[in-house]
């Protein structure tokens, strides 16, 4: 491939953002010559993104720190219907209450990453639901409908694979692709977008978008997609035996992100690195050449810097700090996730499983028997043997009482003071 002319296509190139562009030649030119606004849109089926929504959200961050302006479409008129991109059955129908309550949460995510105002730089956030919701079905489909092949749209990965699996597409799902088709014009008449981005699994639709710009309005519209990212080992990113990774501090504390980052595969470090943080790439390289127990060093930088840009400086380091206390010195570190308990209910007795439960150290009593039985589950370091186990006042130590499900997961129960 020749030089890119234009830093941002230069950086995702480099450390490995780029699966497939459009027109890569004619993007560069007109990214070199002037700033570009470009849009990647999530739909608000919760209250955060999880890291499978990070590759994007990196997408928009050096969009923006190259001089471009980011464009952050929330789907709260698509979030209606569900795209239906590789799942094997529809999503759930949310109220828009709900859907208005799930942007909130992501807009605090974007919050970190992006800069949001009105410079030429300041990143933009739109809801799709404004021009949605008006439309009317007759002129819809007059207008924008038939410039779509049902041919093409049944050649879809996304719909063929439903349909290979003779697995059910409503009509509703069915019609996705059209509206995210008709968000990409739309964006370009209101705010002069001309790129979108998103995941591979999003190309058809991506290139069905620019497809339509230039039937409905003579628009060069142009795509971008990133690879889909597993781990060295196969497994989907951001998956984990505990489920979702979430990017909001309220339905993940900043100590398990850190965690996770902290657990990466060794063959991954680099990889990460580059998609994950704003390390330069010289020290990058440098980070994945270390070998043996060294490598470990290397995760604790790619856990701080990841955690850095999610949740801050002050609670990398803390998360590193308390890290250290429970896997050096054996100890209960403060940034650990914390149940608090007043002093009556603690004296009552407090049922272990539901405990761990609530601390999401497991999620079931059949889990926490599993735990018991491969001999991880332990109270203060103490391994423990009866599922049925009650914790009570006896329990404390320093005012605490650390949880354990094998090595690497924590918890903390806390008396309330003053209580």
């Amino acid at each position: 491939m020749t030089a890119l002319a234009s830093d941002f296509l230069a950086i995702v190139h480099q450390r490995g953002f780029v699966h497939q562009v459009t027109d890569l030649a004619a993007l560069d030119a007109l990214m070199a010559k002037e700033s570009v606004r470009a849009y990647i849109g999530f739909d608000c089926t919760a209250n955060s993104l999880h890291v499978g929504s990070l590759l994007q959200i990196m997408l928009l961050r050096w969009l923006q720190k190259t001089g471009h302006r980011p464009v952050v479409l929330m789907g709260g008129g698509t979030t209606r219907i569900g795209d239906p991109s590789f799942r094997d059955e529809a999503r759930p129908l949310l109220t828009d209450e709900q859907i208005g309550e799930n942007m909130a949460g992501i807009r605090q995510v974007f919050d970190r990453f992006l800069t949001f105002g009105d410079s030429g730089t300041g990143a933009v956030m739109v809801n799709n639901a404004d021009w949605l919701d008006d439309l009317a079905y007759i002129p819809f489909l007059r207008d924008v409908g038939r410039h779509f092949s049902v041919n093409r749209m049944l050649s879809m990965e996304s719909v063929r694979l439903r349909l290979d699996r003779e697995q059910p597409l409503s009509f509703l799902e069915f019609n996705y692709m059209i509206l995210q088709a008709y968000d990409f014009v739309e964006l370009s008449k209101r705010v002069g977008v001309r790129l979108q981005m998103g995941g591979s699994d999003q190309w058809g639709n991506i290139v069905s978008g620019t497809d339509l710009g230039r039937r409905l309005a003579g628009t060069e519209l142009f795509g971008l997609t990133s690879p889909l990212i597993t781990t060295a080992s196969g497994a989907k990113m951001g998956k984990t035996a505990q489920g979702a990774v979430w990017l909001n501090a309220a339905r993940l504390a900043p100590y398990d992100y850190w965690q996770f980052w902290r657990n990466t595969e060794d063959a991954d470090v680099g990889r990460f690195m580059r998609l994950f943080t704003e390390l330069p790439l010289d020290e990058i390289a440098r980070l994945e050449a270390l070998g043996g127990a060294e490598i470990n060093e290397a995760k604790k930088i790619l856990a701080h810097h990841a955690t850095a840009l999610a949740h801050g400086e002050e609670a990398a380091l803390a998360a590193a700090e308390t890290a250290r206390q429970v896997f050096e010195q054996g100890g209960a570190g403060d940034d650990l996730p914390t149940l608090s308990v007043a002093p009556a209910t603690l004296a009552a007795g407090l049922a272990l499983a539901e405990v761990m439960r609530q601390t999401g150290l497991a999620t079931s009593g059949k889990e926490v028997k599993r735990l018991i039985a491969e001999g991880g589950l332990r109270v203060n370091d103490e391994a423990v043997s009866e599922a049925g186990r009650v914790l009570g006042p006896d329990d404390l130590r320093d005012g605490v009482i650390k949880l354990s499900a094998g090595k690497k997961r924590h918890a903390l129960v806390r008396v309330e003071k003053g209580a």
